[in-house]
Formats: C-alpha cells, sequence, structure tokens
C-alpha cells in the first residue's frame, strides 16, 4: 500500500513542478513587449498540443498514434509496425505466437505513456514555451498582421 502512495506522491510532485515551470514561463511571457506577445501567441497557437487529445489517441490506439501528434515520427512508426506485424502474425497459423508477443511487447511499452499523458504534455508544452520565448527574445521582432 505504501508503494501506490509513493508513486502517487511522487507523480502529484511531478504535475506540481510542471505546474509550477508553467507559471513561471507565463510570467516571463507577461513580460514581452506588445509586438513580441503577438508574435509569441502566434507561433504558440500553432505548436501547443492538447492533453486531451493525446490521451484520446493513446487510450484509442495503442500503436503510437499519440507520437505521432507530437511529431515523434520514428518512435510512432516503430510502434505502428510492431503492432501490424503483430496482428498480421497473430493471424497467420505458423507465427500466431510471435504475433502475440508483438503486441503484448507493443502495450507494455506503450502503458507507461498512457498514466502519464498529462505530464508528458505539459513537459512537452513546457518545452515548446521555453523555445518559443528564446526565438521571440532573441530574433528581431516581425511584423504579424493582427486579425
Amino acid at each position: 500500500m505504501s508503494f501506490v502512495i509513493n508513486i502517487t506522491n511522487s507523480i502529484n510532485q511531478e504535475r506540481a513542478k510542471l505546474r509550477k515551470e508553467e507559471q513561471q514561463l507565463r510570467s516571463q511571457i507577461g513580460e514581452l513587449t506588445i509586438p513580441q506577445k503577438r508574435q509569441y501567441y502566434a507561433l504558440e497557437v500553432e505548436q501547443v498540443k492538447d492533453p486531451d487529445t493525446y490521451a484520446t489517441l493513446n487510450w484509442i490506439f495503442l500503436a503510437g498514434l499519440h507520437h505521432f501528434y507530437l511529431g515523434k515520427w520514428l518512435r510512432g512508426s516503430l510502434n505502428l509496425i510492431l503492432m501490424l506485424l503483430g496482428f498480421i502474425m497473430l493471424f497467420s497459423n505458423t507465427f500466431s505466437i510471435v504475433g502475440i508477443t508483438f503486441i503484448i511487447l507493443t502495450i507494455i511499452i506503450e502503458l507507461p505513456q498512457l498514466f502519464n499523458s498529462e505530464k508528458i504534455i505539459y513537459a512537452y508544452n513546457n518545452q515548446l514555451m521555453k523555445t518559443l520565448l528564446k526565438q521571440v527574445t532573441t530574433l528581431p521582432s516581425q511584423k504579424i498582421p493582427v486579425s
């Protein structure tokens, strides 16, 4: 029982750390000039990822679609190929054990992603915010039309 409590506390601490980091980044964004804010938000709206979309892709199909959503094409392709090979071999008479093994292996690899989806997206979006902040503050301001 204490093992589960320790894991839960660890997860909650990681989430709190990521939320605190996001608040600090939002504070830095608030200090930007108006043209820099416009530039930042124009970039952010195109690239920020939604935690619910990521989790849904992960829940619906544990074969790596959520990796494509984050732009991790190699990992997504490997997971998808492994899962598809598993299903093809599962329905063949000679390699069904290997097929089951591939499917189980893919699920085991992807299960932590499923339960850590919120943390993964917070970390991804925080890293994106850092990159965009750096980009906006170091490059000369570009004129972005106001809609």
